[in-house]
């Protein structure tokens, strides 16, 4: 029954002069989407994106794939009708609602929207008297305005349509519209998730995992693969990032209080981020932390790894509980794969009691105790770093 999607959209309608912006990378982001799955044509027109489809094409694959683009607030199956003569428009309704509902008993509401100013009835006009058709065709159908439990929805504009089933989309900004930014990506739960918020609101993303073989297997590695590929049928294309970080890791556990291990690590992987980020163009550095879930994420740790960055850090989880997270992990299927049993390196180097409170001033004498080799070490991690490409 459905040839094409009309496709809603919610915050781009409040962008003013710079809506069509807005709408342009919307469309151009569904188009890509839909690219690998046959020869879709998408279309602007007044506040709509309409999507048409191929013959043959999937239905469910077609929602689904829409149901990953970010900026879209609903996606309409519709039935085209081909003229908007009152004649044509009253039948091609009519048919709609036999087709689709072979038992009519229920209460329903037309609604209206005119995009076609020169139509020669008002959306409430059109309104009225369908929903008066309607009637005469099905008389065991009942209106009710107020509750209805079936919206009949008719959009005139230079075709017609209409359409009674709205499915949720994902809501936000399209993808790319706000800058880019580096995400900083483990084999956990809360990462992932952290990636996905930021990218509804509209940022593209490059990755950074820290690879620390051989305490880190190959599969460890391949987990995280796995999950910036999940991330990125919302993200779009980003590359991966892999740093070694085996060496600086080793010699900060050879010079520097093992209760400190977690923070000082941690501060040198947001150096190493930070850089990456700067090599890519990326605005800031995304990270899954949370207020108080481990020891590194207190007030005074997160303190203390912003200390060493110089571009913004946004922590989209940072006051989530763990319940609250999981539930977006497994909505978005990243879940499962992240409780696989294959630890990091933030895990592996983890002290018996780390210091939850760290001291700034103690935290920056220890580090100093690394001077000799850290830098060369640091350059030598961001230059040996592979890159893996994730469509």
């Amino acid at each position: 029954m459905y040839k094409a999607f009309l496709i809603k959209y919610a915050e781009i309608g409040l962008k003013g002069n710079n809506r069509y912006l807005f709408e342009n990378a919307l469309r151009d982001r569904i188009a890509g989407v839909l690219r690998p799955l046959g020869d879709y044509r998408v279309t602007k027109e007044q506040g709509r994106i309409f999507v048409e489809c191929p013959d043959g094409y999937d239905y469910e694959e077609t929602v689904q794939a829409l149901q990953r683009v970010f900026g879209i607030s609903s996606i309409c199956p519709v039935v085209v009708i081909g003229s908007s003569d009152w004649d044509s428009l009253t039948k091609g309704v009519g048919d709609y609602v036999e087709a689709m509902y072979p038992d009519r008993n229920f209460t329903f509401k037309v609604m209206a929207k005119r995009a076609d100013k020169n139509y020669p009835l008002t959306s409430p006009e059109i309104c009225s008297n369908m929903g008066a058709y309607l009637l005469r065709r099905f008389p065991e159908l009942k209106v009710d305005v107020h509750k209805p439990e079936v919206r009949i929805n008719v959009e005139v504009r230079t075709k017609s349509y209409v359409y009674s089933i709205v499915i949720e989309g994902p809501g936000g900004m399209p993808v790319g519209t706000n800058g880019k930014a580096m995400l900083l990506l483990s084999g956990g739960i809360d990462s992932p998730v952290a990636g996905y918020m930021i990218s509804k609101r509209g940022v593209s993303m490059a990755a950074v995992y820290f690879h620390a073989p051989p305490y880190t297997s190959e599969r460890a590695k391949q987990k995280v693969v796995d999950l910036a590929k999940k991330l990125s049928m919302y993200t779009g294309k980003m590359k991966l990032f892999v740093v070694n970080f085996t060496d600086i890791q080793l010699y900060i556990y050879d010079k520097c209080p093992h209760d400190e291990l977690t923070i000082i690590m941690r501060r040198y992987m947001m150096r190493i981020a930070e850089k990456l980020a700067e090599q890519e163009n990326c605005l800031g550095l995304v990270t899954g932390e949370s207020i108080g879930q481990v020891a590194s994420q207190t007030m005074q740790s997160l303190a203390s790894t912003n200390e060493v960055c110089t571009i913004p850090v946004y922590r989209p989880l940072i006051a989530f509980d763990k319940k609250d997270i999981v539930e977006i992990s497994e909505r978005i299927d990243t879940y499962e794969t992240s409780i696989q049993p294959f630890e990091d390196c933030c895990t592996i180097f983890v002290a018996k009691h780390p210091v939850t409170k760290p001291n700034l001033k103690a935290i920056r004498n220890s580090e100093r105790r690394l001077e000799d080799k850290i830098d060369e070490m640091v350059m030598t991690a961001i230059e040996t770093a592979s890159v893996i490409d994730i469509e």
